[in-house]
């Protein structure tokens, strides 16, 4: 009877490593084709088990740290490389994850001035533009964070390819907009500086002013102006705002949104420069 069991026992551990052995073929088989994800539609579609049989084996792949989970039932397979370090570079999934999701979306802010070389450190968390809400996504040692925004023009979007693909980036100059309109949530204006000082050599006169007319962040352009004019000396990049901000009604803002006002009046842009303005370049 105990070799009849410890027979069953060998029977059973060789079927479940042939099952397990099988999903790490289809594994690889995803990546053969150029893809770095796949979902547990896809996985019902694919083999005959029960959904809670499926479930264990991606909860066995998670803990392998063969695959990462980056939203339910959305998930990225990992190269030996991204098991070591933990890092999981998001142009290899954000637009099929967006997709997945079904939302419009775009790589901002420093996820995007890395790309027109204006930020050096590789990125351990990077900044999507969504239209509503959603929760932040940590993958390995990253985190992704999502900042909304109502709507955008496409005009304004750049399409940057990665190994899996092409991925939506905002233009440089829609780039140097945002840090302004978010500037109270992603840093201070010093840091925000040192990155704009790089971006602008990217920024064209005719583009950042179509760019401009477009945002409907008045503030925005107050702040990008009085940067370009008075701190960084790009009196061709600084006409395009004018240009823009003639055709709406300026209110008098402060610089750096989370520092209170100190009355230090620029009075051509109405910009209360409430901080002092560093680079650290």
């Amino acid at each position: 009877m105990n070799i009849f069991c410890t027979f069953m026992q060998i029977i059973y551990v060789l079927k479940r490593a042939v099952k397990y052995e099988y999903i790490d073929n289809y594994l690889l088989n995803i990546r053969s084709k150029g893809r770095f994800y796949f979902t547990f539609e896809e996985l019902k579609n694919t083999f005959d088990s029960s959904e809670q049989a499926l479930r264990r084996k991606i909860t066995r792949l998670n803990a392998d740290k063969k695959i990462a989970i980056i939203r339910k039932d959305f998930y990225v397979v990992l190269s030996p490389e991204q098991t070591i370090n933990g890092i999981i570079p998001l142009y290899l999934y954000i637009d099929d994850l967006m997709k997945y999701l079904e939302r419009s979306y775009y790589l901002g802010l420093y996820s995007a001035a890395v790309l027109y070389g204006a930020a050096h450190q590789q990125p351990m968390e990077y900044q999507v533009i969504v239209q509503s809400p959603m929760r932040s996504i940590i993958v390995g040692s990253t985190k992704i964070n999502f900042l909304c925004r109502k709507q955008w023009s496409e005009e304004n979007i750049e399409k940057k390819q990665s190994a899996a693909g092409y991925f939506n980036v905002s233009s440089p100059e829609l780039t140097a907009l945002d840090f302004m309109s978010f500037n109270g949530k992603i840093g201070g204006i010093s840091r925000i500086s040192t990155i704009l000082e790089e971006l602008i050599e990217e920024i064209k006169p005719a583009q950042m002013y179509r760019t401009a007319l477009s945002y409907p962040n008045n503030s925005a352009l107050q702040r990008l102006g009085y940067m370009l004019d008075k701190v960084f000396k790009r009196d061709d990049l600084a006409k395009s705002l004018r240009r823009a901000l003639n055709k709406r009604l300026a209110q008098n803002i402060v610089l750096a949104i989370s520092s209170p006002k100190k009355g230090n009046f620029d009075r051509d842009w109405k910009v209360d420069v409430n901080v002092e303005v560093e680079s650290d370049l």
